[in-house]
């Protein structure tokens, strides 16, 4: 098996493993860190979040779609450097309004279905990110890339 095939059936297994991921946006002069439950598609192309369109994290990813995402499997441990694996995402976001609303939405309420009255209200957006690259950071210090298409 070449090491790109590899890479993504460990990933996907990593990811499918974890609910909740640290959402980078961007305001004007700094970063802005949310904690969000997510889910992601098949192929690892999109990372699909929810959130209130009158929240600070929508505002900023309305102003600059450029976002980053960590998902890890830290215990808060001593050993945590060296068994932890720590995934960062890097992509655009875009607001899902059309046709795949339905198909992303029951994808994202099958990881999270305590949330279905939350993301069911007039108020809330369903959000995809279009994920460029993951950058996959295990044992405190092996860093590999995979660019996505």
């Amino acid at each position: 098996m070449d090491n790109k095939r590899e890479t993504i059936i460990q990933l996907k297994e990593f990811i499918q493993t974890q609910k909740l991921t640290a959402l980078a946006t961007q305001e004007q002069d700094h970063p802005y860190l949310s904690l969000m439950a997510f889910a992601v598609t098949e192929d690892l192309s999109y990372l699909i979040v929810a959130t209130k369109r009158g929240t600070r994290k929508y505002s900023n990813m309305v102003k600059i779609p450029g976002v980053a995402f960590l998902i890890d499997n830290r215990l808060n441990q001593e050993n945590d450097f060296q068994n932890t694996l720590a995934v960062t995402g890097i992509g655009q976001v875009e607001e899902i309004i059309d046709s795949e609303r339905e198909r992303l939405l029951d994808l994202f309420l099958s990881n999270h279905p305590e949330l279905e009255a939350f993301v069911q209200s007039l108020e809330c957006a369903l959000i995809k990110i279009k994920i460029h690259k993951y950058v996959i950071v295990s044992r405190f210090q092996d860093v590999e890339e995979l660019e996505m298409p």
